[in-house]
């Protein structure tokens, strides 16, 4: 064991992950990156496969953010946003506006995915005590839904294995059928078109009822992240928006995981040509160089906060290190490759690359599913994938591939059963090829011993 695998056992807490079986297994210690790369300290090299937690976009010591970020360090690391401008937090505030969807014209900062939802759900329960309506106070959300770990953002969340034991300090919301036809067992139901139209009249069977005391429904557009890369119908967004808009509802778009690129599209929800009210970023903001959040909202939302002091509307929510200028540098820098190096426009070969290994994933023996969107993909692990029974859960078979994968230099991720694909979008063509590879040899390798031997239980430092 080196020196700062020693101090990392000894003095850290990790996100997610049962510390035990952490502290009893040998652990990777990342010395530096370059480009989709990470380098261990002992030299090894390794695929960045989940793009650092699904936030690096243009790779790693990116020459035009590092000089981006340094740049603006020569000048001031960090300046409150209470009471004071700084000239990164402006420009690309102004970038946001222009990038994502018409009508979402304001820019409220915060420091991760986290927070921006948490802005996002007092900003609606604000927003309509100033209109008038301070009836409207109830949230709609999804099943299998994830929206960070404050404690607005899991009461909107709804996944029990991580929310459940916090369920006595949350609000109540209204949660419908998780949007994911491979996972639905409702009868008669018979096609992601007949899928849809049931979530839709779902949806619209609620509102007519209780629009009246609703404030925002809130969705990941496109995809679950979280949830196992869950994939939503075709037309499901689209009409989720419409029956906001038809019962008076605001709708907050979550893009923290699907932002910047990760669809194909700059923003998941541009895909079906959809304007929420809100959305909310954060990941993919800064090309995964530091921590940003972003809740963005339009200009109706934004002037009902407008009055004198007297009148109690200002939105009284913010953090220290809101809009700091070294992350907007970052963040300038990034968007200004997504241009440069026409990011979106060359994606298509790549996506449909990771689909030709995602079709043959789909005839492995112990893939139940393995599904994609855009630059996303997840591969759902079944015992007997014809009947979709599940391996037993002590058995950690989707981290037993992720640790096989690391021995051949891919670093991915499992939530569940399900392993987790999301390179960094500047991947080429033949890097996602050797990545794909890799984890198919994995995989391969780990179905050959349980063949061999049923019950085998592998090592997951990870499993949560």
């Amino acid at each position: 064991m080196n020196q700062w695998e020693f101090m990392d056992k000894e003095y850290i807490w990790h996100p997610f992950t049962q510390m035990k079986g952490w502290n009893e297994n040998k652990q990777l210690v990342i010395d530096h990156g370059e480009g989709v790369k990470l380098y261990d300290v002992e030299g090894n090299a390794y695929y960045d496969g989940i793009s650092s937690l699904w936030v690096n976009i243009h790779g790693h010591r990116r020459r035009e953010i590092d000089e981006a970020v340094k740049k603006q360090l020569d000048k001031i690391a960090h300046t409150t946003l209470l009471g004071l401008i700084n000239k990164p937090a402006a420009e690309l505030a102004k970038k946001l506006v222009e990038v994502t969807p018409k009508g979402l014209n304001k820019v409220f900062y915060s420091d991760d995915g986290s927070t921006a939802v948490e802005a996002a759900v007092k900003i609606a329960f604000q927003y309509w005590q100033h209109k008038g309506l301070p009836e409207k106070q109830q949230f709609i959300n999804l099943g299998d839904s994830y929206h960070g770990d404050t404690v607005g953002a899991v009461s909107v969340g709804n996944i029990d294995v991580f929310h459940k034991v916090y369920k006595p300090l949350l609000f109540n919301t209204k949660k419908m059928t998780c949007p994911s036809f491979y996972h639905s067992s409702i009868e008669g139901i018979n096609s992601e078109i007949e899928f849809r139209d049931f979530l839709l009249q779902e949806l619209e069977d609620y509102l007519k009822e209780n629009s009246d005391k609703v404030a925002a429904m809130i969705i990941e557009p496109l995809v679950q992240a979280a949830a196992g890369m869950l994939m939503q119908p075709k037309g499901y967004i689209k009409g989720v928006r419409e029956l906001t808009e038809k019962y008076n509802v605001l709708l907050i778009i979550d893009e923290v995981a699907t932002g910047f690129g990760r669809t194909g599209k700059l923003f998941a929800c541009e895909n079906e040509g959809i304007c929420p009210d809100m959305m909310c970023l954060s990941k993919g903001i800064t090309a995964g160089y530091m921590a940003l959040g972003a809740t963005m909202v339009t200009d109706e939302i934004y002037n009902t906060f407008l009055g004198e002091a007297a009148e109690y509307k200002t939105f009284y929510h913010g953090h220290s290190y809101t809009g700091n200028p070294l992350a907007c540098a970052a963040g300038v820098a990034g968007l200004e490759l997504f241009e440069k190096d026409d990011v979106i426009e060359n994606l298509p070969p790549k996506m449909a690359v990771i689909a030709e290994h995602i079709q043959k994933m789909n005839t492995m023996k112990y893939v139940g599913n393995a599904r994609q969107c855009g630059m996303l993909a997840g591969i759902e692990l079944m015992h007997d994938k014809n009947l979709k029974i599940p391996f037993d859960s002590t058995l950690l078979m989707a981290g037993g591939i992720c640790q096989t994968a690391r021995k051949y230099g891919l670093i991915v991720r499992n939530i569940g059963d399900v392993i987790i694909f999301m390179p960094p979008l500047v991947s080429t063509v033949q890097q996602i090829e050797e990545m794909l590879s890799i984890l198919e040899q994995a995989m391969q390798e780990v179905f050959e011993k349980v063949d061999l031997h049923s019950n085998i239980k592998f090592s997951d430092p990870c499993a949560f």
